[in-house]
């Protein structure tokens, strides 16, 4: 006789007049759950080890369905089997309920500060594996020693919660609180989770709270309890069913949105370590007092590790930053758009240049407060606009050069989108398109993952040009040969001079103005290049960016 497990169960319907629960375990015949005065639906069943699945069959009060049973997979589900119609899955293992077996092996290695990050942005379905087929948690390890060797310190996993169908962004979470299993196994995610760590890279994930998909099961119990009734955003900006953090259940004394949100939010930090949280389309949920609340709930509960808040928020707004809003940083929009703008030499301004390398122009406090990239999932490939417009080869490259070279000397924390650092052009699409490895067998692919590498590796080693500080000052502004240079310095003494040549044309002798007589290296050629009479004399190429550094 198999031992037996009395093993509970719980959906949080409170006004639901009927919620039973059926299952492999019941032969799917359902059985009454008991209602609780806190609106939980209860009941306990004997299971013996091993997988289990389950679902509720609940009397939906949605409007469309008021009175009729729906059968749902658990919102708060751990493990959903899409291919079993969505069921929920419970494991039980030596009489404990247990998500999987996984030892954490890395928990006690040090993380990078906030100041430090260098973020790569990816997706795991297009990262690893061959053509045709959809990548792993498992083929994302395999691809952490070239991330080790990029110089990254940081993954933004794009959102893994369970989403309908294998193919999606997923940014249509039907289960936030259940990983992707496409993807492979919770075990899996664990490991790539445990190796980012191991490497001292921290893990950052998107997640989406402005809405779900418009079958999670939230939606098909109760809708107008958990969601706006009248989607009040503009017809572009609906992308589901929104979630409602106004609405307050007076009897319960709680607000059913915010609190589901916080408890999923919590449980990827106690159950994956995730390190930070990008917070999809902050725009469209508006709301900086929830923002402050989730803020006030994540960061009280991470509060011995490093972990950073970061918002999507387009149109850009810096008082949703630190130190007077909710969010630590924002993506910095306006630096992607000025930067292709700049590859595709188009007329810009140069102004408007100078005000996404120095953000305290935009009104953001610090260089901590803003994520600065070139590229992004909601961008296509720097090397594909080029592209598009006719620019190829030598001239290609060198305009993805002088967009690097800013990046990663400008205040702000950088992050690169998967495949950009090598040049990367396939079209963005929502369906599965693999990066293009291959490409970093020929020499000019090469050298662009080489180049960004030792931008990297400059960057975290020269405290000039970290975003510990904002210290930042315009040295040169030419509008007309469009030069442009910038100092940049530590308290410590350590001077960086940024010169660079916006055009594609050869500039020939420049002079600039530095601190101090003295020997500058040169950083991007390895050479020595002297100040005499606070003037320091070189000459820039086409699309050329040079960074100076003392040497005293």
């Amino acid at each position: 006789m198999p031992r037996l497990t009395a093993v509970p169960f719980a959906l949080f319907a409170p006004y639901n007049p009927v919620v039973q629960l059926m299952g492999d375990f019941n032969d799917w015949q359902p059985v009454d759950m008991t209602r609780q005065d806190d609106g939980w639906w209860v009941t306990e069943v004997q299971l013996p080890d091993g997988e289990h699945h389950y679902k509720f069959h609940v009397q939906s009060l949605s409007p469309w369905a008021v009175g009729q049973w729906v059968d749902v997979g658990d919102p708060r589900a751990t493990r959903v089997d899409s291919m079993a119609g969505e069921t929920s899955v419970i494991r039980v293992v030596d009489g404990q309920v247990r998500l999987d077996d996984y030892s954490w092996q890395h928990d006690d290695k040090p993380l990078p500060a906030d100041e430090d990050l260098v973020i790569y942005e990816l997706h795991i379905g297009n990262f690893s594996g061959a053509e045709g087929e959809i990548g792993t948690y498992n083929g994302a390890v395999e691809k952490l020693d070239y991330l080790t060797r990029l110089g990254i310190n940081a993954v933004e996993l794009m959102p893994l919660g369970e989403f309908p169908g294998d193919i999606s962004w997923g940014y249509n979470p039907r289960f936030p609180f259940a990983p992707e299993s496409i993807y492979g196994s919770t075990a899996d995610l664990k490991r790539l989770v445990d190796e980012c760590h191991a490497r001292g890279i921290r893990v950052i994930l998107d997640m989406v709270w402005n809405h779900t998909d418009q079958d999670c099961p939230l939606a098909q119990i109760d809708y107008k309890y958990w969601y706006h009734e009248e989607n009040p955003d503009p017809a572009e900006m609906q992308w589901g069913s929104k979630l409602d953090y106004s609405h307050w259940d007076e009897h319960l004394n709680l607000n059913p949105a915010r609190e589901f949100a916080r408890d999923c939010m919590l449980h990827w930090i106690d159950t994956y370590h995730i390190d930070g949280i990008r917070f999809d389309a902050t725009y469209a949920i508006k709301n900086f007092d929830v923002l402050q609340w989730f803020r006030e709930q994540v960061k009280g509960h991470a509060a011995f590790k490093p972990f950073i808040l970061i918002a999507e928020h387009v149109p850009e707004d810096p008082t949703i930053t630190q130190p007077t809003g909710p969010m630590d940083a924002a993506w910095h929009d306006s630096f992607a758009h000025c930067s292709q703008t700049l590859a595709r030499d188009e007329a810009f301004s140069l102004d408007d240049l100078m005000n996404v390398l120095d953000p305290r122009r935009q009104g953001y406090s610090g260089a901590v407060n803003v994520i600065n990239y070139i590229a992004s999932h909601d961008h296509e490939w720097p090397m594909r606009i080029l592209g598009e417009d006719g620019i190829f080869g030598d001239q290609a490259f060198r305009r993805l050069q002088l967009l690097y070279g800013l990046l990663m000397t400008a205040p702000g924390i950088p992050m690169l989108w998967m495949g950009s650092e090598f040049g990367e052009y396939e079209e963005k699409t929502l369906e599965a398109r693999k990066l293009h490895w291959e490409l970093l067998g020929n020499g000019h692919n090469q050298e662009l993952f080489d180049y960004v590498a030792s931008l990297i590796r400059l960057r975290r080693e020269c405290n000039a040009l970290n975003t510990s500080g904002t210290n930042m000052e315009f040295i040169l502004e030419d509008p007309e040969r469009q030069l442009l240079a910038f100092k940049r310095w530590d308290e410590g003494g350590c001077i960086a001079v940024v010169v660079a040549n916006l055009a594609d044309k050869y500039l020939g002798e420049v002079e600039v103005t530095v601190p101090a007589d003295g020997v500058w290296h040169e950083w991007t050629h390895n050479y020595d290049c002297p100040a005499e009479g606070g003037v320091l004399r070189d000459q820039l190429a086409e699309s050329e960016i040079k960074v100076y550094v003392n040497t005293w």
